[in-house]
């Protein structure tokens, strides 16, 4: 029997970490799962500790649904904040290690692009991504935290590029 199409979409972040998966059906996509990777955000856990805390997390998403593919939000670097955009670094640094240890493909979107694609507005509140998750998924509930349904829009960008493309 053959495996089910799935994309993993990724919100990555060192302290929260939001994940979806979604797999490939006739009339819409189905949200399979979705979560958080949650570390520790005290001075006693350090760097690796956290780095190692997602890459755990996403190697157990991978090996659980064993998805085709990988979407993850680009890096947003802020002049004002340079430091975010190195620790997220990181993080996308693991992620992208666990879908290549698993011969994964990976493409980044940037967020504007996401909500562009998923809501049809670039600058689109969290909000608004929440409830167009919502709606298009058929979701009794809106994604939560806002993390979680960034992932899911990452996904579901990935999900109609790639029906497009």
């Amino acid at each position: 029997m053959n495996n089910p199409r799935r994309i993993l979409g990724i919100d990555p972040g060192l302290t929260i970490t939001g994940y979806g998966i979604l797999e490939y059906s006739p009339l819409r996509p189905i949200l399979c799962e979705a979560g958080i990777i949650r570390t520790a955000d005290d001075a006693a856990n350090s760097l690796e500790e956290k780095v190692l805390s997602v890459y755990k997390g996403v190697v157990d998403a991978i090996a659980q649904y064993r998805p085709e593919a990988m979407a993850v939000e680009q890096l947003y670097a802020h002049y004002d904040h340079p430091r975010t955009a190195i620790l997220m670094g990181h993080a996308r640094g693991v992620i992208f290690l666990a879908a290549a240890q698993h011969g994964m493909p990976v493409v980044s979107y940037a967020a504007t692009q996401v909500k562009k694609i998923v809501t049809g507005n670039g600058r689109a509140s969290k909000e608004q991504v929440q409830r167009t998750i919502q709606r298009e998924l058929g979701l009794a509930v809106l994604p939560e935290p806002p993390d979680v349904a960034d992932a899911i829009a990452v996904a579901l960008c990935h999900y109609y590029q790639s029906r497009i493309e």
